[in-house]
């Protein structure tokens, strides 16, 4: 499971689980590539992650908001780097929370745009240098949600599940050209979006942090909420030669949360 000479792009990198990723990656011998909006954020971040191998990581600046933007900056940066890419990370924050009749139609459009549209893009970027190598990698951090609606995350819950309907016919369209397309599915993680979501909850029934979380515990047979880098081990195995047998499939990495198979 190392990833010497390998090249991956590592989108939503800057915090949360798609750091925990590029860090995994590059802790492996990686060269990774980050993509996310903030440039001064992307700087630090891609300073800060581990070289074992001396590799050169750098990055990409693109706001998943606007797809336009983020084929740009991807197209101009295969352009200068023609090689591509051998592994690319499909991660993006998730949208708002709250009821599914409470949601603007916009709200699935901005979703639907953020998150499968740019899958779409960066997949459609990446995929013909993996096809002249024979060899890919793609992986996409979506949500428990794609096996079972999670209550209270109503637009979260259908767009999720269109990209893991778009990732199972590309996983399917790609396996004869050797190149794997997997679904991590985390559960309740420890980042900036789980606490956003139990301050959200706090606000809306009155109810104290330590009482959300205690509800949110009591339906994860593990007992805890899980780290971004056990997602990221997750996708590090699926990334590997060891995972060249394994295309289409979701992963969920959540506790054992998840009431089905």
């Amino acid at each position: 499971m190392d990833f010497l000479s390998q090249r991956a792009l590592v989108g939503g990198s800057t915090q949360g689980i798609g750091r925990a990723v590029a860090e995994e990656l590059a802790r492996r011998g990686a060269t990774v590539t980050l993509l996310a909006r903030n440039e001064a954020s992307l700087r630090q971040a891609a300073a800060a992650l581990p070289t074992p191998a001396n590799q050169v990581h750098d990055f990409i600046v693109a706001d998943f908001s606007h797809p336009d933007q983020v084929r740009a900056g991807v197209q101009a940066y295969l352009t200068a780097h023609p090689a591509g890419f051998d592994i690319l990370v499909n991660n993006t924050g998730g949208p708002a929370g709250g009821p599914l009749l409470d949601a603007p139609v916009e709200a699935f459009r901005a979703a639907f745009e953020q998150h499968l549209v740019c899958n779409h893009l960066l997949a459609q970027a990446v995929v013909p240098a993996m096809r002249g190598r024979g060899r890919g990698r793609i992986l996409n951090i979506i949500s428990t949600s794609v096996k079972q609606p999670l209550p209270g995350l109503g637009v979260s819950n259908t767009i999720r599940a269109a990209v893991g309907n778009w990732a199972k016919t590309l996983a399917n369209e790609l396996a004869a050209d050797g190149i794997t397309v997997n679904n991590v599915l985390p559960g309740a993680t420890i980042t900036q979006r789980h606490t956003s979501l139990i301050e959200q909850k706090v606000a809306t029934t009155g109810q104290t942090t330590a009482e959300v979380e205690a509800g949110l515990l009591a339906r994860i047979p593990a007992g805890r909420f899980g780290q971004a880098a056990e997602v990221a081990a997750a996708v590090a195995f699926l990334a590997s030669e060891a995972a060249a047998y394994i295309t289409g499939i979701n992963v969920p990495v959540d506790g054992g949360r998840t009431g089905n198979l």
